[in-house]
């Protein structure tokens, strides 16, 4: 029952209805045929996902001393033993031609004095192959893509938007294993849109926010792995958060990381002493993968009582400092840091969530036309431990691989079946919003304390109890008073948390981002940990 004076719910029909407007999701739209109607939806602005956030750059065989071999092993080493060699390969061998798309679509990439492409060298990365824009590559894609998108007389971009749940055939009663579109919250309107379509993509991102310290922006709360969930996706490998080792610690600073490229150009970690540490838990120092690195701090923050560490980059030349990292500069500059004169305090922090739905190289979920791309997917490619600036890479393969499977396909999907409006009638405006920002505090408090860079297994018994009760609270919340923002993010949130702990659990192992004292060994066969739904079961092939 609409109230006085808002406007009625709106329905929409498109041919693919894209979830997420980062480099994953506006890859996706801007490489289908414009006869498609396609409509890309955002929470808050367009370019507001983690791909405006990412500082690094891509990582791609772009130099001749370089080889597609060589960024394949460097892969599979980080990945610990848990990458799948094929999904390498795919994402590879499909670099190139991902950043002459970029490079064609107008991306401003940094040159060196020849004119030549700059080339970065990362943690895990045996040569400079991170092609980059300065220090906000992220930035330069996400800007870049979306106004592309606006070009499209075809793509509808549609921002306030925030998906609450997938329509499956299901959920309304018909035959068959298809995914039909989205229940969308309008946030301007406060209403819940339906939304049809024959092609669903999810490109939501990843959950670091069920964590306390992150380096994601807001909106990284997991939806498009917990709808995915309820709608009958298997998940696997939840246990594996990355924690970029090197955020900025600072009262005032909100999720700002110092990016890889720092250590990459000769940044060094150091106590509050000014020693040098990382030479005593790797050969490789301050190169060493992120999952090392991030542990090594951790381990010396608690081993001194200290709440941060630092990263020293002042010794190079101050030109060469602004020239390479203007964003990290004028950031730190703004909080009273000089980066060309004094280390830059940093902290551990949740990055990039390795798991996700599962789904094959051409984005393809257990549900019948429903995608996955980015970083709510999970491919193979990452294993246990992402190695740097491969995650813009994967937006981009899989983006375009997704699209052109679409394009393949939709000459032969028909038009999605009719759908009940969302039910409001029995749902009233809750006037206990307290409750969600408690519970919403308590989850990301257990998780950083119990479930974090280093675990065991009474802490990881002791998340699950708690996540139990606040699933029960949430679900019962859910049930009763009308749908917000929060309470979605928070619902999905637990979701998503249930499943890091539950994947944790099972791994009786430290591998790669997943390092428990109980288990400091690893098993003999690594193996992926895969999670299925109760609906799985019954979901037709």
């Amino acid at each position: 029952m609409a109230r006085d004076h808002d406007p009625m719910p709106q329905s929409y029909e498109f041919d693919v209805l894209i979830i997420g407007s980062g480099a994953a999701g506006l890859t996706v739209a801007l490489n289908l045929p414009e006869h498609l109607r396609v409509c890309v939806l955002s929470k808050a602005a367009i370019s507001s996902g983690a791909t405006l956030w990412a500082q690094g750059g891509i990582a791609a065989v772009l130099d001749d001393e370089d080889s597609i071999e060589d960024h394949i092993k460097d892969t599979l080493a980080s990945g610990a033993g848990l990458c799948h060699e094929d999904a390498v390969r795919f994402t590879v061998e499909h670099g190139k031609e991902s950043i002459d798309w970029l490079i064609n679509s107008g991306v401003d990439f940094t040159r060196d004095e020849n004119a030549d492409y700059h080339l970065t060298r990362e943690g895990g990365h045996s040569h400079r192959r991170i092609i980059h824009a300065a220090d906000a590559t992220g930035h330069a894609v996400s800007t870049t893509l979306a106004d592309q998108a606006k070009a499209r007389p075809n793509i509808d971009l549609m921002s306030s938007r925030v998906a609450v749940d997938l329509i499956t055939n299901r959920k309304l009663s018909l035959p068959g294993n298809r995914c039909v579109g989205a229940y969308i919250l309008n946030l301007d309107t406060n209403h819940v849109e339906l939304f049809r379509a024959r092609f669903t993509v999810i490109a939501t991102g990843g959950a670091s926010k069920a964590y306390r310290y992150t380096t994601n922006p807001d909106g990284a709360s997991g939806d498009g792995i917990a709808m995915a969930w309820r709608a009958g996706c298997r998940v696997a490998n939840m246990e594996f958060n990355q924690f970029h080792p090197t955020c900025l610690y600072h009262p005032h600073a909100k999720s700002f990381l110092i990016t890889e490229a720092v250590r990459g150009e000769g940044g060094v970690l150091k106590l509050p002493d000014g020693s040098r540490f990382m030479d005593r838990f790797d050969d490789r120092a301050e190169l060493a993968p992120r999952d090392i690195v991030a542990r090594a701090i951790d381990h010396e923050m608690k081993r001194i009582g200290a709440d941060h560490l630092y990263l020293d980059i002042s010794h190079k030349p101050a030109d060469f400092i602004k020239h390479h990292f203007p964003t990290i500069y004028e950031k730190c500059l703004g909080f009273g840091i000089d980066i060309t004169r004094e280390p830059i305090p940093v902290v551990p922090a949740a990055h990039y969530t390795c798991g996700g739905v599962i789904s094959d190289v051409r984005g393809r979920t257990d549900v019948n036309n429903l995608y996955v791309v980015g970083e709510a997917g999970f491919t193979g490619l990452h294993g246990a431990n992402r190695m740097a600036s491969n995650s813009l890479l994967e937006c981009l393969v899989y983006g375009r691989s997704a699209a052109a499977d679409i394009t393949r396909r939709e000459a032969d999907i028909p038009a999605p079946p009719d759908a009940p409006d969302w039910d409001e009638s029995q749902v009233r405006d809750s006037d206990e919003d307290v409750v969600i920002s408690h519970n919403w505090d308590e989850l990301r408090h257990f998780m950083w304390d119990y479930v974090g860079i280093v675990r065991t297994t009474k802490r990881l018994q002791r998340a699950k109890h708690r996540v139990d009760l606040l699933s029960r609270e949430i679900s019962e919340f859910y049930s009763n008073y009308r749908v917000t923002n929060d309470l979605l993010e928070l619902r999905n949130l637990v979701t998503v948390s249930d499943l890091i702990i539950c994947s944790a659990l099972q791994r009786k192992e430290s591998r790669g981002l997943h390092y428990t004292l109980d288990y400091p060994g690893l098993q003999g066969e690594a193996k992926d940990t895969t999670l299925v739904p109760t609906s799985y079961r019954t979901s037709s092939p």
